[in-house]
């Protein structure tokens, strides 16, 4: 009889205890299987309304429901690693993560900022309603690095080994060349259309994409900030 796959396999596969290293790197691997609910709620006003992610501006209610869907989704992959490493090995694994405590820090929100502008755009142009924008939150949480820790030591199938940050410049997208703001934006929103065009294209229709990311070219350039990401790489006994 077939095993049965219970919630964290669904979306975290795992194999038997055959392998005495796991290494999980990817940008996406580790984003959030779904949307909070709470966030999707037809039932009750838009709680993060006119945002697609965390913000300065974004209530207390939205954040928490972003920290609890990564919670327990980290935990359901904690989980499937755990099944798959023999007693003895480890894992090592990158995620986009947080230097500092706040969640809505320039670091982690700034491009979803930029993202969520760009949308707006398309509303005031009356390419698209607003009702369409207040019901589009990405599936995304950059954690900070204790939220991390206190969800390996929870789950408690690993003990944390090592855990470093690397902070990647503003300008990472230019590939180590110099650029002016015009060029970066340009080359930002190439990166920003491979990671978003679907999700976008599914929701508002393909007829926004250009006008949508020709907007966000525009708000880039025309900003002054620029805040790097960072990664965290945590090794795992």
């Amino acid at each position: 009889m077939p095993r049965t796959q219970n919630h964290s396999e669904q979306f975290y596969p795992v194999q038997c205890q055959t392998k005495h290293y796991v290494c999980s790197y990817s940008d996406h691997k580790l984003d959030l299987r779904k949307i909070p609910p709470e966030l999707n709620d037809k039932s009750n006003p838009p709680l993060n309304k006119g945002k697609i992610y965390i913000s300065k501006t974004s209530p207390a209610a939205a954040i928490a429901a972003y920290q609890i869907q990564f919670q327990k989704d980290f935990f359901s992959f904690l989980m499937a690693r755990s099944k798959e490493v023999v007693p003895g090995g480890r894992m090592v694994f990158t995620l986009n993560a947080r230097r500092i405590a706040d969640p809505t820090a320039e670091e982690s929100c700034l491009i979803w900022d930029y993202l969520g502008q760009a949308l707006q755009d398309l509303v005031l142009k009356g390419l698209m309603e607003e009702e369409k924008l207040d019901t589009y939150n990405v599936p995304y949480y950059e954690p900070y690095v204790e939220e991390i820790k206190t969800e390996i030591a929870k789950e408690g199938s690993f003990t944390v080994n090592c855990l470093e940050i690397i902070a990647l410049p503003w300008d990472a997208c230019n590939g180590g060349m110099k650029c002016d703001r015009a060029t970066t934006a340009k080359n930002w929103v190439r990166v920003l259309r491979a990671i978003n065009e679907p999700m976008v294209r599914s929701h508002f229709g393909a007829e926004v994409l250009d006008p949508f990311f020709q907007s966000l070219t525009g708000i880039i350039a025309a900003d002054t900030k620029g805040s790097g990401a960072c990664q965290c790489c945590c090794l795992c006994d």
